[in-house]
């Protein structure tokens, strides 16, 4: 992922030039890890420019901004009024967008009741997280030596910066050891997620996927993918998972806004089912890229446009998935 370092990002309420959007230093986000954030994504479609679930991030973000007893102004509307008008401002037609509610500049102290709720939105072009061909090769994963953090600890349905540090050490162990990705156990050593994916298995055509209460993050995706799964015909658990049964699993997938529906190929170099993209994770992904594609009716209102008047495309950039690669 990189940036542009041109365009414009939305804080609080002021479109502000790339180079001139920053904090100050003593901000109390930078010191504390005061700030909770959201990740969606708009896709080019037929029908022109749409954000896939952009309601249930914003209200995720809400959610999480409420757990941390961080009001801001802006109610859902608002929220997604301000996030069309940084995308129209950048003239994005597919990107990835990341609003932020942070604790700003006043006082430092682990108290942060007195510094200001500040917010920002940003925008960019961002492709596939682990590489497109990761979606039909798969990737390579190992079981982390590092734990999500125990319930009653840092709240893990909260999408905060201050889990993302358990993050950042799961991440960076994956690559050094040489993976692409590492999976997290929760302190009772079940299943819990990836750096920033959910998980799913599938054994004798059944799918499973662990409960929130193993400190995952509610997943917007998580939750599309079950959706569709069911859609589908197939039967779909939430249940805590033993690390073993991973490596016995016939298929394992991971799901989020960034890697979309990506296999996994081996884990801790235990080869999952056939070693590549199984046929149920391939039929989800089918699923999933139908829907941000436009190729499928959207059942359930996932879609929102970013540009009414826009016409239809006449040579539309469709979304990354799993039919192409």
């Amino acid at each position: 992922m990189g940036f542009s370092g041109t365009g414009k990002i939305w804080m609080n309420g002021k479109l502000v030039e790339w180079k001139d959007a920053t904090i100050h230093i003593a901000s109390h986000v930078i010191h504390y890890a005061s700030g909770v954030f959201e990740g969606a994504r708009c896709y080019a479609t037929p029908k022109g420019s749409a954000c896939f679930r952009l309601d249930d991030h914003l209200q995720r973000l809400q959610d999480s901004a409420k757990i941390y007893r961080m009001a801001y102004p802006l109610d859902l509307a608002g929220w997604r009024d301000a996030v069309f008008e940084t995308i129209r401002v950048n003239d994005m037609k597919a990107c990835y967008i990341r609003p932020i509610v942070y604790r700003g500049y006043d006082t430092l102290g682990v108290n942060p009741l007195g510094n200001p709720v500040d917010a920002a939105i940003m925008v960019w072009e961002w492709g596939a997280y682990l590489g497109q061909d990761a979606l039909e090769q798969g990737v390579d994963m190992k079981i982390s030596s590092w734990s999500r953090m125990a319930p009653n600890t840092l709240p893990a349905m909260a999408k905060s910066t201050a889990n993302y540090a358990n993050s950042a050490l799961i991440k960076m162990e994956a690559l050094a050891d040489g993976y692409a990705e590492g999976i997290a156990l929760d302190v009772f050593g079940n299943v819990s997620e990836g750096s920033g994916q959910n998980i799913f298995t599938v054994r004798h055509g059944a799918l499973f996927t662990p409960p929130l209460a193993a400190s995952v993050l509610p997943g917007i995706t998580r939750d599309s993918i079950v959706t569709l799964a069911r859609d589908l015909g197939f039967t779909i658990t939430e249940t805590n998972l033993p690390r073993e049964s991973l490596y016995i699993a016939d298929e394992v997938f991971v799901v989020g806004t960034a890697v979309e529906v990506t296999p996994i190929r081996s884990i801790d170099k235990i080869v999952i089912g056939s070693g590549r993209r199984g046929p149920i994770t391939e039929a989800l992904q089918s699923a999933f890229f139908a829907v941000i594609n436009g190729d499928a009716p959207d059942r359930y209102g996932w879609l929102s446009f970013v540009y009414p008047e826009e016409p239809a495309l006449s040579s539309p950039l469709k979304a990354t998935s799993g039919v192409r690669g």
